[in-house]
């Protein structure tokens, strides 16, 4: 179950030229390209929010130890 020969892919091709046309082939192209650049916009923007996560969530555990360092002193 390897990779298609030369022969399959142009019956696939022609199959796929038949059932949509010669016309729409070049816009479900398109489609296709805008798709998988959007999808590749979504991970990058979600590749920076995990790596700005861990930034906010240091910030927060600093301010808190903080906090309780204060709540330490003033009770002794």
């Amino acid at each position: 179950m390897g990779m298609p020969s030369g022969t399959e892919l142009l019956l696939i091709f022609g199959i796929i030229v038949l059932l949509f046309g010669a016309k729409k082939i070049p816009d479900l192209a398109k489609g296709l390209g805008k798709g998988i650049k959007n999808f590749k916009q979504e991970m990058k923007e979600v590749d920076e929010l995990a790596e700005e996560a861990p930034k906010k969530v240091e910030k927060t555990e600093t301010v808190a130890s903080s906090e309780e360092t204060q709540k330490t002193t003033t009770q002794a």
